[in-house]
C-alpha cells in the first residue's frame, strides 16, 4: 500500500510579547524562548527575525516586544492555531477578557503557503485582519519574509511595509477654519 505524503505549509507567525515571565524574564527573552518553542516534531522554524520594540494598541501602557517566524508544517490552520495557543498557553496566557491587554506571549498566524483562510472560528483568518495597518508585524516581516505576498491584494510584505510607512496626506477639510 501506498502512503500518500501530505504536503508541507509554510506559515509566517507574529510573534508578541510585553509583560514579564517570572522564570524567563523580560518580553525580550520571551520572544527568543518562543521561537525556540515553535521548533517541535512537526514544525520546523526556518527563519526567525530580529526584535523590535513597538508602543501597545489599547489599553495596556507596557512596551512590546515583536518579532516573526517562518515556519513550515503539515498542520493545516486550524491545527497549527490550536498548537499556537498550547504554546502561549504554556507561557502563562490566560484568554480572556479584554482585548489587547498585556500578556506573555501572542502568537499569531498571519500568512500561510495556501493563500486566504476562513472558516467558523472567527480567532482564525488569514491574512491576519491586522497585517496590512500594523508596523509592528510589518516590520519584522519584512526581516524575514519580504517578498511574501498577502493573497488578497497580491502586494509583498516589503510594498505592505512601504505603504504603512509612507507619510500620511493631511485632511484639508478638517483644517479649515
Amino acid at each position: 500500500m501506498q502512503r500518500i505524503s501530505k504536503l508541507s505549509h509554510l506559515y509566517l507567525i507574529g510573534i508578541g510579547s510585553n509583560q514579564p515571565h517570572a522564570i524567563i524574564g523580560a518580553p525580550n527573552k520571551i520572544i527568543v524562548q518562543a521561537v525556540a518553542a515553535l521548533e517541535m516534531d512537526d514544525i520546523d522554524v526556518f527563519a526567525h527575525s530580529a526584535t523590535i520594540q513597538s508602543s501597545p494598541m489599547g489599553p495596556s501602557s507596557r512596551q512590546f516586544a515583536n518579532a516573526a517566524a517562518v515556519v513550515s508544517t503539515d498542520l493545516e490552520p486550524p491545527a497549527l492555531l490550536a498548537r499556537l495557543q498550547e504554546i502561549e498557553h504554556h507561557f502563562g496566557r490566560v484568554r480572556r477578557g479584554q482585548s489587547w491587554r498585556a500578556r506573555v506571549l501572542d502568537l499569531d498566524i498571519l500568512l500561510w503557503s495556501g493563500g486566504a483562510w476562513a472558516d467558523s472560528n472567527p480567532a482564525l483568518a488569514i491574512p491576519h485582519p491586522g497585517l496590512r495597518s500594523r508596523g509592528f508585524v510589518l516590520t519584522p516581516a519584512a526581516m524575514i519574509a519580504p517578498d511574501w505576498r498577502e493573497p488578497l491584494t497580491g502586494l509583498t510584505i516589503r510594498q505592505l511595509q512601504s505603504r504603512f510607512n509612507r507619510p500620511k496626506a493631511l485632511d484639508r477639510t478638517s483644517s479649515r477654519h
